[in-house]
């Protein structure tokens, strides 16, 4: 495993280049539906990587947010859950907020997982009964005890529509962009928690589950369950990831305004 952590440590890395040469230069966008981008770096990243990561575990299914899913996946033990360019908003408006994602999923565990920031040289990765590492050392969810002035990190989106004012007089609420970066933040103890009160797809958050989970966190969806992947329906109702030391604190907050979370 761990030179497949190395391989495909190697495989991200190439596919951020990739996405860099078009965000120091010029990309075209284009809309999948309403408020739903893809460029030129999405469509090339996602080539690459299903090219090389294939190439070193071929009998693996794939999941990725740009490739046409097809349910042949569901036969295999092993399955790649991709995100080739999580954050596409921010790539497209110049926020250097933006990540590749790859996990590696066994039986429906992410079991390998690597999130790259390109354009800060941030690296996450971690294996399943390993631990978690940040820019190559030892990460560990943060140590903070109490909800009340916690960090929670937020998309763009979100704080927009107005979803967490109900908690910002509890605790300091920043925005941050890609599920994927704030889920790897929260595993190097870079924010206390984060959450999103609206379907996740598996691509978005598998590989920071893991991160997570190896760096003593706790990340579960909205109605406090554990996450499973490669499923037929891949999507998820939400997530909620912290430093499990104050995960009833946050499931207590949300708890009264679950009626509320997006379904769509």
């Amino acid at each position: 495993m761990k030179n497949l952590l190395s391989s495909t440590i190697s495989i991200v890395e190439e596919a951020g280049r990739a996405i860099m040469s078009y965000y120091e230069n010029s990309f075209s966008v284009t809309e999948k539906s309403p408020d739903n981008p893809v460029t030129d770096a999405d469509l090339a990243a996602d080539t690459l990587l299903k090219q090389r990561l294939l190439a070193i575990v071929p009998d693996a299914g794939w999941l990725s947010e740009e490739t046409a899913d097809t349910l042949f996946r569901l036969d295999k033990r092993l399955c790649w859950v991709v995100d080739p360019l999580d954050g596409t908003k921010e790539f497209v408006l110049g926020i250097p907020e933006f990540t590749v994602s790859v996990a590696l999923v066994d039986d429906g565990k992410p079991v390998l997982a690597v999130i790259f920031n390109p354009a800060t040289d941030e690296l996450f990765h971690s294996l399943h009964g390993k631990g978690s590492a940040y820019k190559g050392t030892r990460s560990r969810a943060s140590q903070r005890e109490n909800l009340v002035g916690a960090r929670i990190e937020a998309s763009r989106s979100e704080r927009l529509r107005g979803e967490f004012e109900p908690f910002e007089s509890v605790v300091n609420v920043h925005t941050m962009g890609s599920i994927a970066y704030k889920l790897a933040r929260v595993s190097a103890g870079l924010a206390d928690a984060t959450w999103s009160r609206g379907p996740k797809n598996e691509w978005d958050i598998c590989a920071g589950v893991l991160l997570v989970e190896e760096a003593g966190g706790r990340c579960v969806d909205l109605d406090d369950n554990p996450i499973s992947f490669n499923r037929a329906h891949p999507k998820v109702n939400g997530i909620i990831a912290d430093n499990n030391l104050i995960h009833d604190d946050v499931i207590a907050a949300l708890a009264p305004h679950r009626s509320t979370a997006r379904v769509d």
